[in-house]
């Protein structure tokens, strides 16, 4: 029974003083929208951006680097042993790029029950001959539905099929920028040296687009039976092994772990693609805090709309008080009102932040360097309403909580006497 009274009591003073109280509500439901749909939208981008990378990048790669010889001739003589030398011009170690035993090395990783999938590859350095110009490039032998089923490889061809470079022997998918260079189209014949000076052509069964126009312009890709007839090499050799894991989290300690196991270098995701997750982590960063400015700038008006309701309101808050109503009542109405206008807004925010996240989703945005994105990117996460939620009502809680206090605390014989 006296929670209906007070919640009778706080509709009348809602209801007194409407027009203000639905200027607050639609501060808050502003806020909320402009909340949820600005959170969607750059969730949205960041998933877009780091997938220009990170979706094509391995959780830990194994591979040989080249890296001078720890060891040289003059640590080797005793005359020079006790002294400091310094050594100039340290060449290289001879070494092939190609992982040895990596068919066991293989076979080992796919029972490991941390790694999700593996994918070889050969990467190659070659020559495109147009004409008389030799063009620079690299050509990246893959297993075709291995680089597609982990590495979302079909999302970026833009020409042709991906399959066929698997169907279709001695055939090569080109970069976009180097296929504009040569004004190859599918179904052409081109010609590839390698550093060695060995010579084969291929035919272009596809366009390959990552929207970075450095990597369009130089790489390419072909099946791992032809990058190794190009080289000259035996079908057991690979330069890369591609892992991915279960938990993304583990590949900085997984990448130790394998270098030291299979003794090849290894290099973790985290560590190769550093810069695409700082500049995630600070656009989130300025979304929230945008977001919640908004939501505190909302809960300052509540909070002054209802300081100058207790001020217009003291005669009727005496009276609640001379009629039996305690101070925590009058707490619990004010608190009461301060929370309807939170619920009502927020809903409503959270509402139009759907839709307003749906409408921008809509819109058309196309580029020449993202060819597979055709709208601006929207991330429909759960966690953004219900975060936008939480804040709405804490933060009308807060704008409330304060003038509540202070109309408990008004003494009805001083307000009574005065009038």
């Amino acid at each position: 029974m006296k929670f209906k009274l007070i919640t009778d009591v706080s509709r009348s003073f809602l209801l007194a003083r409407w027009k203000q109280t639905l200027v607050a509500a639609i501060g808050v439901t502003f806020s909320i929208t402009m909340f949820i749909a600005l959170l969607s939208f750059m969730a949205g981008l960041n998933d877009l951006l780091d997938g220009l990378i990170l979706n094509r990048t391995a959780h830990v790669r194994l591979y040989n680097e080249i890296q001078p010889t720890k060891l040289q001739p003059v640590y080797l003589s005793d005359q020079f042993k006790n002294y400091y030398n310094f050594v100039n011009s340290v060449k290289p170690k001879k070494e092939r790029l190609a992982i040895y035993n990596n068919e066991a090395i293989i076979n080992a990783l796919k029972k490991d029950e941390r790694v999700l999938g593996i994918a070889p590859k050969i990467t190659a350095q070659v020559f495109f001959n147009v004409g008389a110009i030799d063009l620079t490039g690299v050509i990246n032998g893959i297993d075709a539905e291995e680089e597609n089923r982990f590495f979302l490889f079909s999302n970026y061809v833009t020409g042709g099929n991906y399959i066929d470079l698997k169907n279709i022997p001695n055939s090569i998918i080109l970069g976009k920028g180097a296929a504009e260079k040569m004004l190859a189209n599918i179904g052409d014949v081109i010609q590839v040296t390698t550093a060695r000076g060995d010579r084969m052509q291929l035919k272009v069964v596809g366009f390959f687009q990552s929207g970075i126009r450095d990597i369009d312009n130089i790489q390419s890709y072909a099946s791992i039976s032809t990058t190794q007839k190009l080289l000259g090499e035996s079908g057991n050799y690979i330069t890369d092994i591609q892992i991915k894991l279960k938990d993304i989290l583990l590949a900085p300690e997984l990448a130790k772990q394998y270098a030291q196991l299979f003794n090849v270098d290894a290099i973790d995701i985290q560590t190769a693609n550093a810069q695409f997750e700082t500049g995630s982590f600070v656009r989130t960063l300025i979304s929230y805090a945008v977001g919640i400015t908004l939501l505190i700038v909302a809960g300052f008006g509540i909070y002054n709309i209802l300081n100058m309701m207790i001020y217009e309101k003291m005669d009727s808050i005496a009276i609640l008080k001379a009629t039996g109503f305690s101070g925590k009542d009058v707490h619990r109405i004010f608190i009461t009102i301060a929370l309807s206008i939170g619920v009502f807004g927020g809903l409503l925010g959270l509402l139009f932040g759907f839709g307003l996240s749906a409408l921008i989703d809509q819109i058309p945005f196309v580029t020449a360097s993202l060819p597979t994105i055709k709208t601006y990117p929207i991330d429909y996460n759960p966690k953004f309403y219900i975060i936008g939620a939480v804040f709405s009502i804490v933060t009308t809680y807060l704008a409330g909580y304060f003038p509540s206090q202070k109309a408990s605390k008004i003494d009805p014989v001083i307000i009574i006497r005065g009038k």
